[in-house]
């Protein structure tokens, strides 16, 4: 038995208890819950099966939580097990059963934590997605951050995932975008609706050297010059920003190929045919309170043009028809009345809505001497990707986004993550890693090599507890998959490194001075070898580099 049979082991002990007395044991979860207990002297996992169950079968939880015990009493592996407060069972496991993990993550390497929950989805995220008229702003660099992260966190449960950028090349915005950049070519001031900042006038100036004769062009064609080279430019280095921020997409969908493609056409065509599109007023509108909306969209307006829902709609059956199963689209924090225009999209084309998936990410703030942060060097009103990790680094910048949920404002502290020290987060972690690729060296050097065939002598409490921890890492990474909270990982790699950092400080792992390499080093050097593996497997999966020195 291992740490991660537990689940297991308990159900059946359940089971048999139950079916022992003559009790309904089809009342036994498939998945019984264990927790680590926050106090170590409770023991080393605890459940609350006898609580749960209890009431449903007219029982004492005390009672069935004693029959328990006796029955885990005679379990391999399990060194003791108690009886706590109105019904907990707590559980102490022999030295043995929780070694193997030491082995186990030596023998995975840098697949440990990996597991096949979501092996049979594929999966479509999209994320990002800024309008390509200016540099991504600090809520885009947390979807650039949290997206990537969780595309890799679902990749690590089997799921098969495609990262998706959808390309905003079509409506008033880039109309805007060209005049925009067309004033700043000619000097002009910025128009009242257009965009301004010092990027508009660097990529007026690389169109006009692209197009050294733009100036003297029929004023439609220096415009859409400026739009079709302006948009092209600016997109560019959007992607080349995302890349150095460690982001990179499988695939860039256009807006406008779904209205290009007929595909808007064919959808409006369907969604007439089947009842769910009615004329009212001039305009075509989609029956979306049949689906639980709170108000019918317009999707084709009285003028004729489309309304953006046309294109979401589309895009939704693109994204089908390539074989997704699941579809998630990241969103900002403006964007709340889309998570029911998608669903409804979806089931107006008579789809599961289920199939779709938004995730609402909330607004950030830089701070800096406790003041926030206004003003950007090159987009005048915003802080963009750039300015965030010219402040403090890609590892920085992608961990401070990551580490908490996005349903959160986020204050980042720009002096914090600066600073080298145990307050700074992805600093304490990554320290962490350090610190024990310096063991590896030492060891190296004093011929100390781990050795499996020891690991009973890790008996210190803080060996114990260092080695749960690392048990713990497979349903983390299960769980933030399931949850899709990347955050999880990066909150345990901190769990991680204090308690790797407690055992470092009570326990010595290499000899010092004329004393000869024993069993307990190797030992010792073994648990320090996962631990390190478990980090850098952690930091891996939310993009974040493990240094070996710092």
């Amino acid at each position: 038995m291992t740490p991660a049979d537990l689940p297991a082991v308990l159900r059946d002990a359940t089971t048999t208890v139950l079916t022992r007395r003559g009790l309904d044991a089809s009342v036994v979860p498939d998945a019984v819950a264990v927790e680590r207990p926050r106090n170590p002297d409770h023991g080393d996992y605890s459940t609350n099966i006898a609580l749960q169950l209890a009431k449903k079968l007219g029982l004492s939880p005390r009672d069935l939580a004693g029959w328990l015990i006796e029955e885990l009493a005679t379990t391999d592996g399990i060194a003791s097990a108690d009886v706590a407060g109105p019904g907990f069972v707590n559980l102490r496991l022999a030295a043995a059963t929780q070694n193997v993990v030491v082995a186990d993550v030596l023998a995975a390497g840098a697949g440990f934590g990996r597991g096949v929950t979501l092996a049979d989805r594929s999966i479509n995220l999209e994320f990002v997605s800024a309008n390509p008229t200016g540099p991504i702003h600090l809520g885009g660099t947390r979807w650039a951050a949290v997206g990537d992260a969780l595309g890799r966190v679902l990749s690590a449960q089997g799921a098969a995932v495609t990262r998706e950028y959808y390309f905003n090349d079509h409506g008033t915005q880039i109309d805007r975008f060209a005049r925009s950049l067309q004033a700043a070519a000619d000097g002009a001031a910025t128009p009242e609706d257009g965009y301004a900042g010092a990027y508009v006038g660097e990529i007026a100036a690389r169109v006009v050297d692209k197009n050294p004769d733009i100036s003297t062009l029929p004023e439609s064609e220096r415009l859409e010059r400026f739009r079709a080279d302006g948009v092209e430019l600016m997109f560019d280095q959007i992607k080349s920003s995302l890349s150095e921020f460690g982001t990179v997409f499988d695939v860039f969908t256009h807006e406008n190929a779904m209205f290009s493609s007929g595909l808007v056409d064919e959808c409006i065509a369907e969604l007439k045919a089947n009842g769910n599109l009615y004329e009212k007023d001039g305009a075509w509108w989609l029956r979306s309170t049949s689906f639980g909306d709170d108000k019918d969209r317009v999707v084709i307006k009285s003028d004729g043009e489309a309304a953006y829902i046309a294109g979401d709609i589309a895009y939704y059956r693109d994204k089908r028809r390539r074989g997704f199963d699941l579809c998630i689209y990241m969103l900002g924090a403006d964007h709340h009345g889309y998570v029911k225009r998608l669903k409804t999209g979806a089931a107006a084309l008579g789809d599961d809505p289920d199939t779709v998936e938004v995730l609402i990410g909330q607004m950030v703030n830089l701070v800096r001497d406790g003041v926030p942060v206004r003003m950007s060097k090159r987009a005048g009103t915003v802080i963009t990707l750039e300015d965030l990790v010219d402040a403090v680094g890609v590892d920085g910048a992608r961990y401070s986004l990551i580490r908490s949920s996005v349903d959160v404002n986020l204050d980042i502290d720009l002096d914090l993550l600066t600073t080298q020290s145990n307050e700074n987060p992805v600093y304490y972690v990554q320290y962490a890693h350090a610190r024990l690729s310096a063991i590896a060296r030492n060891a190296a050097d004093l011929g100390v090599v781990a050795d499996l065939a020891h690991l009973a002598e890790l008996v210190d409490p803080a060996e114990g507890e260092l080695i749960r921890t690392l048990g713990d890492f497979p349903a983390v990474v299960a769980t933030a998959a399931q949850l899709r909270e990347p955050h999880r990982i990066c909150r345990y790699l901190e769990t991680l490194a204090g308690t790797y950092h407690r055992f470092y400080d009570r326990c010595r792992i290499l000899p010092q001075g004329d004393e000869t390499p024993g069993p307990v080093h190797s030992a010792r050097l073994a648990l320090c070898s996962a631990t390190r593996q478990v980090l850098a497997n952690g930091l891996d999966l939310v993009g974040v580099s493990a240094p070996e020195r710092m």
